[in-house]
């Protein structure tokens, strides 16, 4: 029996984009219990039956707004018009299908259905019934997803458009009283308790109460706190002491929430997508949470999800903290510090993080460079999986390991600690000096050991990346500190970037490089902190009547957590002579310097 005696010739056709009102309306008017959705040339791509239009109601799906899209089981099979209903049958059975668009000559002439003829497939089996999520994965339609942002994100979104800091309105101003209330009542508490029960210090007492603040007030203030708990050496030491508790998890939010998120981006349900999601999330933050999938081929896969209306909420946020800061500015603390210039880069960075397109493009960029110069197999970063990303959501390769803080953990293993941090440094400090970006954020939980002992970057939402001149000017400082100490290097390169004066006696400033730096090079990182030949550096442009480099921040910020690390896993480790940190950037140096000590390279 051919085909053309069982289809349905009058089938009815929807486009993605129409909503599951007229979907209803169309089917029940030419009496059609199932409807076809195709593309702008007509091609299926998928099916919508009636009891999808019910279950998107009882899912709570507003039919009049909610799109075709949303519902529709995708379509991974079609026959032809001229085969037999056996042949239909065997494809149905064999693909779990209900529905079967017919095509003839590329377009589509009907739709059969398995409402009669069930022998092959469950004798109690609906025909209209929805197929179950593992069914599609296991007949490879799940794997035909494609998101928005199949095959890399679109240049326009990758834009950074960071509203106005220095805006104020109403909303602002509502929002500022209840920050000063929050913060006045909060610090109160805290030397309230301190009275009762005295501690350490009632200025301790009151950095803790300012903690509490910024936990009631949300994402934005718990950010801050981060940023004051990884700057010690600018904030007095019992102000970032208490914000440590800033870099905890914050609470998540729901399952629910987190399953219409995903829909919002990427058009579908999780369970129409992904083989299984996990509805509670493995970590959250300030700005987003992590939840664990399973993709359609079987891989492991998580997704970063971006809290609902956070960028409104952190913005607005910012303009206040932008207003208390200019009244920090007048006191030694706040120009010491510059606060005002941190809110605007804390406002800068806030932004791109909140950004998931660029975050993930830049994930991606510097997973890529990592294997650049045919070495650093035991560093890697997780792929992203751009099929299933969207503009507030992340889906990437899960990685399993522990923090590169858990010494316990990695000395059990059996792990030369020393040797993971080294490598990790050199990928670092060749994303800096040669590929750009590099990361900007590597406290422990961004930087983990795995299982297989391979170590890994994690979560590349703050990423810094300096121009061609920058980049010769970390290429001069660490030639100078790891080859041959000529600090009249430095002093050049930071003259020609502005960094020092350009009418600065050259001779004077590099004794004073030589006298306060060259010291310091020498010691092992048990001795002394890498973050004080910075410092020093630092300093000496300062003392010279120019502002420190955002540039030279960024990078001592970094330099100063992998310092951390390498304190917990390898105190004697000499980070600042370590010529294999430059054995790309400086090949045929490091090899010669290499030969001169008598000591060879890891791979």
């Amino acid at each position: 029996m051919g085909l053309s005696d069982v289809m349905r010739t009058d089938v009815v056709c929807l486009a993605p984009e129409a909503t599951l009102a007229q979907a209803a309306l169309e089917m029940r008017g030419r009496g059609a219990p199932a409807a076809v959705v195709v593309g702008e040339a007509g091609e299926p791509l998928g099916i919508l039956t009636e009891r999808d239009v019910v279950q998107a109601v009882v899912d709570g799906d507003d039919p009049a707004v909610a799109q075709v899209r949303r519902r529709m089981s995708v379509t991974a099979a079609s026959i032809g018009s001229d085969a037999e209903v056996d042949d239909a049958h065997e494809l149905m059975a064999r693909h779990n299908l209900r529905y079967l668009p017919v095509m003839e000559d590329g377009r589509l002439v009907g739709l059969v259905s398995l409402r009669e003829p069930v022998s092959l497939r469950d004798p109690m089996a609906r025909s209209d019934e929805p197929v179950h999520p593992d069914t599609f994965a296991s007949a490879g339609m799940l794997s035909q997803f494609k998101g928005p942002y199949s095959g890399g994100a679109p240049p326009d979104a990758l834009v950074v458009d960071a509203p106005d800091l220095y805006r104020f309105g109403v909303t602002e101003v509502r929002r500022m009283i209840v920050i000063y209330v929050v913060l006045v009542l909060s610090v109160g508490r805290g030397v309230a308790r301190w009275l009762r029960q005295p501690g350490r210090s009632w200025w301790y007492a009151a950095a803790e109460g300012m903690v509490d603040g910024f936990e009631v007030l949300g994402p934005t203030f718990v950010k801050l706190g981060q940023l004051v708990a990884s700057s010690p050496s600018v904030f007095p030491s019992l102000m970032a002491e208490a914000c440590l508790r800033c870099l905890d998890e914050v609470p998540p939010f729901d399952g629910a929430t987190a399953r219409r998120l995903i829909e919002q981006d990427l058009g579908r349900q999780p369970s129409r997508i992904f083989k299984a999601f996990d509805d509670i999330p493995v970590s959250a933050a300030s700005i987003g949470q992590v939840h664990t999938c399973v993709l359609p081929d079987g891989r492991d896969a998580v997704i970063k999800l971006q809290r609902p209306d956070i960028s409104k909420r952190m913005n607005t946020d910012l303009r206040i903290v932008c207003r208390i800061a200019k009244q920090v500015q007048r006191t030694k603390l706040g120009r010491s510090a510059n606060v005002i210039a941190m809110i605007e880069d804390l406002h800068k960075l806030t932004n791109q993080e909140l950004n998931f397109a660029l975050e993930a493009h830049r994930q991606s960029l510097f997973r890529a460079h990592i294997g650049d110069f045919g070495d650093n197999r035991c560093i890697t970063a997780p792929e992203v999986y751009w099929d299933y990303c969207g503009p507030h959501m992340i889906c990437m390769e899960r990685m399993v390991g522990v923090p590169m803080d858990d010494v316990e953990t990695i000395r059990a293993r059996g792990v030369d600690g020393e040797l993971v941090i080294r490598r990790g440094v050199k990928v670092w400090m060749e994303a800096l000096m040669v590929h750009g970006p590099f990361h900007g954020d590597v406290h422990a939980g961004n930087l983990w050991l795995l299982e297989d002992g391979r170590a890994t970057y994690l979560d590349f939402g703050i990423m810094g990346e300096v121009s061609d001149a920058w980049k010769e000017v970390f290429k001069d400082m660490f030639f100078t500190a790891m080859i041959d100490q000529d600090f009249r290097r430095t002093v050049r390169a930071y003259k020609r970037v502005g960094a020092l004066p350009a009418d600065a006696d050259e001779a004077q400033l590099t004794v004073m490089f030589e006298v306060m730096i060259g010291p310091l090079l020498d010691r092992s990182i048990g001795e002394t902190s890498l973050g004080e030949v910075f410092k020093s550096s630092l300093t000496m442009a300062e003392h010279s009547g120019v502002p420190a480099p955002k540039e030279l921040l960024l990078v001592a910020k970094q330099l100063l957590y992998f310092e951390r690390y390498a304190k917990l896993l390898a105190p004697n480790y000499v980070m600042a002579r370590d010529i294999f940190l430059i054995k790309n950037v400086f090949p045929e140096e490091v090899a010669k310097k290499a030969a001169e000590q008598g000591i060879e390279l890891p791979e």
